[in-house]
């Protein structure tokens, strides 16, 4: 029997990339990188140079569409795979990660009359400055007792669907009112790859309040926000609702052109990328936490009955594996505070040596401060640099080191810095734990586990849990690809469920990161001094990271 393949495109924060997979054993036969050519729009709008205000992150939905013309022909190229072996095509997203779209489809930033609003461009998953909308829904929601806020962990982040759509209308009500659809990035996508458009529940699930008994919340609740948003899910969240791994149509005859693949073959319904890694890395029963390690970490969990978690992201049935609850929480900053500390913090030397001894600065870091023991250092610190996701769900909050002396060097610091996201996985270990949720042993996948190896053990130790490694670097992508031979389906060459693509195309390293007891001791003693602070400057007990945001908020803009 012919070789069979599905490809599976990963939209990160900076860039997209396309992923060829074989559907017998998942082994990538070639990848391609697009990098977004406006990247991340946190300063001025493209062109017409319109200042951004404070935590915002924009980005262009063109760059989105240059993946699929770019790198989708290029991995058909570089495999030499016939075009009619390939059967099906997934795609993932950072989430959540919106944008207001025409009643052709179109986004709004596309119009020249709209386009030097910035609320008619893509807000990406970290625009920040809904922080306002998503305190009033919660307060909103606690008085209402709404049922959906337990399913959040207590509290609707302002990265969210809702927040945001919130703040549109709050500042730009005539983007509002020319929105046809509030839509998610790689539900457009599909859109744009189909020609039909439908909302996958994933993302519907964990970043718009809905829910699959439920639906989305009562008209009540969105009137209590603002009149305006009475019937805001009847109008400009309407569309199906569907499960992972549906088919969302075949690929239109337009896009078969632009990216060499046949029109027609199943185009898998959009996915959040953490989502998507878990059954790429054979995850598909309780107990076994997924940490999708990039610029954020996304901390994936099943569960067979749904309980309430502090600070969770959210629980979903079916929302990750068909016939379990899947749970999501999350730190907003990880590999983004390590690359902060190496641009802005480093000093000359470090550059020259490292340049000298043929290491990138983080490797050359890496190394020196591999030579330290837990403790050593002196130094701790609070992982906050992007605000707190779980479980504080607080974007006002900022991040802390203390501990430094005359004698404090860079790698001392940066190990400091790896330490601190560790204890922040750590308490969201907890706080499942502590809700009768079991985590017994970590799954690690995205670009930081295969980088840095002290990084990992330092996650066993403090987490005195076992660590395996994806052996794919490209773990999304590959779950994305196995949703997209979902889609096609057993009779075309794929499978009939994600358990069954998993049992074939899933890879995980055969070395296992152990926890060291001796370092699992001291980091405990460690953990409980970050658990104070944490508690300190995050529950109310001193504001003083938000008053100083505030202040800064005045006179900055």
């Amino acid at each position: 029997m012919t070789e069979k393949y599905a490809i599976g495109v990963d939209y990160g924060t900076e860039s997209g990339r396309a992923v060829l997979v074989s559907l017998s054993c998942g082994k990538e036969i070639a990848d391609h990188v697009t990098p977004y050519k406006h990247g991340v729009i946190d300063g001025t709008l493209p062109e017409s140079g319109v200042e951004l205000g404070y935590e915002w992150a924009l980005q262009n939905p063109h760059d989105y569409l240059a993946v699929l013309e770019n790198s989708i022909p290029i991995v058909i190229k570089q495999s030499g795979v016939n075009p009619n072996d390939v059967i099906g095509l997934g795609i993932d997203f950072t989430a959540c990660t919106m944008l207001p779209i025409d009643d052709n489809g179109d986004p709004l930033c596309f119009n020249p009359k709209l386009k030097d609003n910035p609320h008619s461009w893509v807000k990406l998953w970290k625009h920040h400055a809904a922080q306002d909308e998503a305190n009033q829904l919660n307060a909103i929601a606690e008085d209402f007792r709404e049922e959906f806020l337990s399913r959040y962990g207590g509290k609707i982040s302002s990265e969210w669907m809702i927040a945001k759509v919130w703040q549109i209308l709050n500042e730009a009500p005539d983007i509002y009112e020319q929105t046809d659809r509030f839509v998610e990035a790689t539900d457009w996508v599909i859109s744009k790859l189909t020609d039909n458009f439908v909302r996958n529940s994933c993302a519907a699930g964990y970043k718009a309040i809905w829910n699959k008994k439920n639906g989305y919340p009562a008209k009540s609740f969105f009137r209590a926000l603002d009149p305006r948003l009475e019937s805001l899910t009847d109008t400009k969240l309407r569309g199906d609702v569907v499960p992972l791994g549906t088919n969302a149509g075949g690929l239109t005859d337009t896009m078969a052109k632009v990216t060499g693949l046949n029109q027609g073959i199943a185009v898998a319904v959009g996915n959040v990328d953490a989502h998507a890694a878990v059954p790429a890395m054979g995850v598909v029963e309780p107990g076994k936490m997924v940490l999708a390690m990039g610029t954020s970490i996304c901390h994936m969990l099943l569960g067979n009955e749904e309980k309430q978690v502090e600070g969770m992201c959210g629980v979903v049935e079916d929302g990750i594996i068909p016939g379990l609850y899947g749970y999501e929480a999350g730190q907003s900053a990880v590999g983004d505070i390590f690359a902060w500390y190496v641009d802005q913090g480093v000093p000359e030397y470090v550059k020259q040596a490292s340049n000298q001894e043929g290491l990138t600065i983080h490797e050359w870091l890496e190394k020196k401060a591999a030579s330290f023991q837990p403790g050593e250092t002196g130094l701790l610190a609070l992982d906050w640099w992007n605000g707190n996701r779980s479980v504080l769900v607080d974007t006002d909050l900022s991040g802390l080191l203390i501990g430094m002396t005359l004698q404090t060097k860079p790698e001392e610091i940066y190990r400091a810095l790896l330490e601190s996201t560790a204890y922040g996985t750590r308490k969201i270990i907890d706080s499942f734990h502590e809700n009768g949720i079991e985590v017994n042993e970590l799954y690690a996948c995205g670009g930081l586990p295969h980088k840095n190896k002290l990084l990992m053990q330092i996650y066993a130790d403090v987490t005195n849990r076992p660590i395996k490694v994806a052996e794919s670097f490209h773990t999304p992508a590959l779950g994305a690809a196995m949703f997209g031979a979902v889609a096609a389906g057993c009779e075309n060459g794929g499978y009939d469920t994600i358990i069954e693509a998993a049992r074939k195309m899933a890879r995980v390293k055969d070395e296992i990161v152990e926890p060291i007891a001796e370092n699992v001791e001291i980091y405990e003693k460690l953990y409980q001094e970050y658990s104070r602070l944490h508690d300190y400057f995050g529950r109310g007990k001193n504001d003083v990271m938000k008053r100083i945001r505030a202040i800064q908020s005045t006179t900055n803009y």
